[in-house]
């Protein structure tokens, strides 16, 4: 099976490349902006006239779309998230390959949801940020591009690699910085948020999955089950021998922000500046997974305690 897989250098692209790597069944392809792709090509730049070209002569039977941005502001995410997906839509439709496509789309996509309760496929989408409208823009395309397409919504992806600037990498860097300096208390805020973190090589065997399975439409990838923060920190504090004192600080008024890390010697009433949570889904999300389950046959297998304990790995050695 010829594969071209678009953003393999990216936080889950590399993940997915490695999956399917491990596939002796898989011949890859990468195709991106970075220097080590097999093929340099940008999305949110190139034409779809030349990237049919490509496709046409590699002629893979599947073309997954990892590539995308997480932040920025409205026009960047839109030119990353949207722009690109059209490109690979119309570059797909103008193609003789037939190539089936596996979209990485996400959680934000949804927006705000009622606590206690796990969306599903069917929900109607109403994302609370520029970030959740582009990729939602681009779910969009692909659904309507009469392609053999399938959209991988994923909610909070966690483990090796994590970004430092997510809330997860943040909290990481604020515990390794207490523990570093010798402190005895961290203090944190944000911590009643509440996500549904899935292992990002989970991701990789759902996207595995879906190249191989005839499934189209939207499949949520979570765990299903949502985790406050001030829970993941809990258990990053155990997994990383700290041994101090954890206080929370009082979120302020106004929108929901997950801030990782008070300055010592600041007010105690006063949330350092942060950026709010990006993917603008307030304060819970939780996947319902039962449509990866019978149509992937996909369930997850690593548990957020050892997610974290490999984001914490990477964190200590920068020691």
């Amino acid at each position: 099976m010829r594969v071209l897989l678009i953003g393999a250098n990216g936080y889950l692209g590399r993940f997915v490349a490695d999956r399917l790597l491990a596939d002796p069944a898989v011949q890859l392809t990468a195709l991106g902006r970075g220097d080590d792709a097999d093929v340099r090509f940008d999305l949110a730049t190139g034409s779809p006239g030349a990237l049919t070209r490509f496709l046409d002569a590699v002629h893979p039977g599947v073309v997954i779309n990892c590539a995308g941005a997480t932040r920025g502001g409205a026009r960047e995410l839109t030119r990353h998230n949207t722009v690109a997906v059209a490109t690979v839509c119309e570059a797909l439709r103008r193609s003789g390959c037939g190539a089936r496509l596996v979209q990485i789309g996400c959680g934000a996509e949804y927006g705000p949801s009622q606590p206690g309760s796990s969306t599903a496929e069917d929900s109607v989408p109403r994302p609370g940020g520029p970030y959740g409208v582009s990729k939602l823009a681009a779910t969009e395309l692909v659904l309507g591009s009469g392609l053999d397409a399938v959209v991988l919504r994923v909610f909070s992806p966690a483990g090796p690699g994590t970004p430092a600037g997510s809330p997860l990498g943040r909290l990481a860097e604020a515990m390794r910085r207490a523990m570093q300096s010798g402190d005895g208390e961290l203090k944190l805020g944000g911590l009643g948020i509440q996500r549904d973190f899935i292992d990002v090589r989970d991701v990789a065997r759902a996207v595995h999955a879906a190249s191989l399975s005839a499934a189209q439409g939207v499949i949520n990838i979570g765990s299903g089950r949502a985790v406050r923060l001030r829970d993941a920190a809990a258990v990053l504090a155990r997994v990383a021998g700290f041994g101090g004192a954890l206080h929370e600080i009082d979120a302020p008024p106004g929108p929901v922000r997950a801030v990782i890390g008070h300055p010592r010697g600041e007010s105690d009433h006063a949330a350092p500046a942060s950026l709010p949570y990006p993917d603008g889904c307030g304060s819970w999300q939780q996947a319902d997974v039962r449509t990866a389950r019978d149509r992937l046959g996909w369930r997850p297998r690593i548990n957020l305690e050892e997610s974290l304990a490999d984001i914490w790995m990477e964190a200590a050695c920068r020691i």
